[in-house]
């Protein structure tokens, strides 16, 4: 059965789009099949992933809008996984798409539904909350939340678990959290560890033991269009990944099992505290 995994974080600058890419890549090496959906407007995960979106004739956007369906839209990419591209008239949607009628909320979820070609499918949400961000959250069994370990990181946690408990009550009541990353982490940073402790305080199980470092290989990666995994497999940050891509599998468990209880929400240190 296919599990659909929306990676977001209503604050921008956490390192969503690079996990989305970089755990597909290390998922495709693990010999999963994987589908990487592109959900943001300003398209970094396409371009990441060396799709020239100017040439795309046609983009998560057709798919959205009916006109095409996700078997006809998605490229495959070196890694080894395939992509459901985005392009800048993405932005459109949210005119053409209101949530005023519950179905409009349900139109990924629809077009996923038609395909059982993958074991994972990874959607990169934008970084707001927004009629995209909520066919994400629709359409998944589950939330993967990248976070910066510093002050403002924890701020943008405390909006993100309201909407979470929104969509669950509202939505898609089997909505649960994946788990909870570190990323650009870097122990020897005071303030990280305080960030950290909170994380593990407040999500206990659901924060992932891998962390993702700080690494300029990582960083070097999307300009030549790669995965890390792709790009340099020895560096840190290949190796973060798949060691994440590993941990997520040993805890996978059946879509059916009962769902983990909810997280009390983050609490903000002061900056007196750190």
């Amino acid at each position: 059965m296919t599990k659909i995994i929306a990676v977001t974080n209503q604050k921008g600058g956490v390192g969503k789009t690079t996990t989305a890419i970089n755990l597909a890549a290390a998922f495709a090496a693990a010999g999963r099949r994987v589908l990487l959906v592109d959900l943001d407007p300003q398209a970094n995960a396409t371009v990441g992933c060396g799709v020239d979106r100017r040439q795309l004739a046609q983009t998560v956007y057709q798919v959205l809008l009916g006109y095409r369906t996700v078997r006809d839209t998605t490229i495959t990419i070196d890694s080894g996984f395939d992509l459901l591209p985005a392009e800048s008239a993405l932005a459109g949607a949210q005119a053409e798409l209101t949530d005023h009628h519950e179905g409009d909320n349900h139109r990924l979820k629809t077009s996923l539904a038609a395909t059982d070609a993958y074991d994972f499918i990874l959607i990169d949400c934008p970084p707001a909350l927004n009629i995209l961000t909520l066919n994400a959250l629709v359409a998944a069994h589950s939330i993967l939340i990248p976070v910066q370990c510093e002050y403002y990181a924890l701020e943008g946690l405390s909006g993100l678990d309201e909407t979470f408990h929104r969509v669950r009550e509202s939505v898609n009541h089997a909505l649960t959290i994946e788990g909870v990353l570190r990323t650009m982490y870097d122990g020897r940073n005071s303030l990280t560890n305080e960030v950290s402790a909170q994380l593990r305080q407040h999500y206990g199980s659901l924060l992932y033991e891998t962390v993702i470092p700080r690494n300029v290989r990582l960083a070097e990666a999307p300009s030549f269009g790669q995965s890390v995994i792709e790009y340099d497999p020895t560096c840190q940050g290949a190796l973060a990944y798949r060691e994440l891509a590993q941990e997520m599998l040993e805890k996978s468990e059946p879509l059916a099992a009962v769902t983990p209880a909810t997280p009390e929400p983050a609490v903000i240190p002061n900056r007196s505290d750190v």
